[in-house]
């Protein structure tokens, strides 16, 4: 395959790109660079530094190139920041986005792959989340995931897609060739890593009164390879297939945040300094995806569903991403 692959200087979107380069495929990746870092490019990639949205640019790169299918995974992805700057978040993920999909679709790339979000599913407290649960996003990051996924289904005439809604994707590449870097971030297993990593003083739960077994919100962590691994599956269906589809990309099984962090004290075989603090505003008890439809589909079969080995891999990272971070922080002033 020879994909387009945007946002590749990303977390997820670095660790598809050598997915598919891992599996023989070329890949072209578009990040203009503005939370990602060019260290996490793998080198057999071609990278255009240029916004999404930046039409005689994207018009040039689609019409020198022949790519059979086009994976989106560009656009800001702070729900915090969200909350603060909606109009910002409306601009780069949903404006920018109509704007390179049109284009796409003007070029005849008609096969897409758009990395969304379990946020759509918004205040849906369940264990069992499915793709038909009711669809309400409850802040601007979801919300914008949200209306990429109408606009896309609204051009089902013209486009063949496949919609997969991550749950909380974390961990990173087995050989610390990408992972997770952020300049302050809130993800609880990155925030985890960097205090046992002595980056960080302590570990705050955000509530520990939820009715959970043990009070503290439950998540379905999913491995980042098996994220990227997915797309894989997905994009090699889609290629045969003419038939669009919506999937839910997660384990089925959740952990709560008090055992997370008692399993990285395990691996670390060090107690963390834990603080409790206040709910979060609008974080729900428990949230867990059903990703049957995947599995049946695509014959899905996860090779890192293990809560040691996803914290084992983010702390490795964490303790030897100083090149990468370094890079990133060069090119970020």
């Amino acid at each position: 395959m020879n994909i387009l692959l945007t946002g590749g200087a990303g977390y997820i979107g670095s660790h598809t790109t050598l997915s598919l380069i891992d599996k023989g495929h070329s890949v072209t990746v578009i990040d203009n660079l503005i939370t990602g870092s060019k260290a996490l490019i793998p080198k057999k990639a071609k990278h255009y530094d240029v916004d999404i949205a930046d039409k005689s640019s994207m018009q040039k790169i689609l019409k020198e190139n022949k790519f059979d299918i086009v994976m989106h995974f560009a656009g800001l992805t702070r729900v915090d920041e969200s909350v603060k700057y909606p109009e910002k978040y409306k601009l780069y993920n949903f404006e920018k986005s109509k704007i390179f999909f049109s284009l796409c679709i003007e070029n005849n790339l008609k096969k897409i792959i758009f990395s969304s979000s379990a946020g759509v599913y918004g205040n849906n407290d369940s264990s069992n989340l499915t793709e038909e649960s009711e669809l309400k996003p409850i802040n601007p990051y979801a919300n914008t995931k949200y209306q990429i996924e109408n606009f896309l289904i609204s051009k089902k005439d013209k486009i063949d897609y496949i919609i997969l809604r991550y749950f909380n994707v974390a961990g990173a590449d087995k050989d610390k060739r990408s992972g997770l870097i952020a300049k302050s971030s809130t993800n609880l297993i990155k925030v985890l890593c960097e205090v046992a990593a002595n980056k960080r003083e302590k570990i705050i739960i955000n509530g520990n009164d939820y009715i959970t077994k043990d009070g503290t919100a439950i998540r379905d962590f999913i491995h980042v390879t098996d994220i990227a691994d997915m797309h894989v599956l997905a994009a090699n269906n889609l290629l045969k297939s003419s038939s669009s589809n919506i999937f839910n990309c997660g384990y089925g099984s959740g952990y709560s945040v008090k055992e997370v962090i008692t399993e990285m004290e395990n691996i670390v075989k060090n107690k963390l300094q834990v603080e409790i603090g206040p709910r979060r505003p609008k974080d729900i008890a428990v949230s867990v995806a059903n990703s049957d439809k995947f599995k049946k589909k695509f014959n899905w079969k996860p090779r890192f569903n293990n809560l040691n080995i996803i914290l084992s891999s983010a702390l490795n990272w964490e303790k030897n991403n100083l090149w990468a971070l370094k890079y990133y922080k060069l090119f970020q002033n």
